[in-house]
């Protein structure tokens, strides 16, 4: 089978609490491991995007409307779809480890550093498409 699911790949979730949403897929796991016997993916994503901003607007306002809430989950391959779309992320790969899971306040720590890169490449204007609203 081919390994379409690299790291880099813009994903969209099929199932569960983040559906309709887009992903990056982090790290993959074809083979999958002993606790999950299944291909999965590790995912960073967006869960709340930026709303729209208009030049009328203040400067408090647009850093409000600017904001975003990322989200990182481990997801199996059948509850994603794949985009022909890939993001590069050297900057993400390294702060997400299995071990980002077993513990709160590392997923804490990551999710922050996550949504300051992902706010830091909206604010730039970069993949303007990774940031907007699904509409289905």
């Amino acid at each position: 089978m081919v390994k379409f699911l690299k790291a880099g790949k813009v994903v969209v979730l099929l199932q569960g609490r983040y559906a309709g949403k887009k992903a990056v897929v982090v790290r993959n796991h074809d083979e999958g491991t002993k606790d999950r016997p299944y291909g999965y993916a590790v995912v960073a994503g967006v869960e709340r995007a930026p709303l729209k901003i208009t030049r009328a607007m203040g400067k408090k306002k647009v850093a409000k409307r600017s904001r975003v809430k990322p989200f990182i989950k481990i997801i199996n391959y059948n509850h994603m779809m794949p985009t022909r779309y890939a993001l590069d992320l050297e900057s993400i790969k390294g702060t997400i480890s299995s071990e980002t899971f077993k513990d709160p306040t590392q997923r804490e720590e990551s999710k922050k550093l996550i949504k300051k890169l992902l706010e830091e490449r909206y604010q730039t204007g970069k993949n303007k498409w990774f940031f907007s609203k699904l509409r289905f």
